[in-house]
């Protein structure tokens, strides 16, 4: 009998899931919406005894939303004057 036919081997641990990173516009704007419910949420800090968490800065937040938003519309627009208007106002 040889002496390695009783050792067992222990598996590699299998390492955890990593998040997924957003890489399209929309996956970003809802990163960002999912953050800034946290902070509305939850509030902008707040500490457990010696241990403190501080989420990201609300009007920062707001400010790579609207610049998303806006990423997200130039993407998706088909000319320049999309969303303009046009009023006429006869009968004067």
């Amino acid at each position: 009998m040889a002496d390695n036919e009783n050792v067992q081997q222990t598996p590699e641990p299998t390492p955890a899931p990593t998040p997924a990173i957003p890489t399209t516009t929309k996956e970003m704007l809802e990163s960002v919406n999912a953050a800034i419910y946290a902070v509305a949420v939850g509030g902008q800090s707040y500490k457990i005894g010696s241990r403190s968490l501080t989420r990201a800065d609300l009007k920062q937040l707001y400010a790579i939303r609207n610049d998303l938003m806006a990423q997200e519309a130039a993407e998706n627009s088909s000319g320049l004057l999309d969303d303009c208007y046009v009023a006429v106002f006869d009968g004067r």
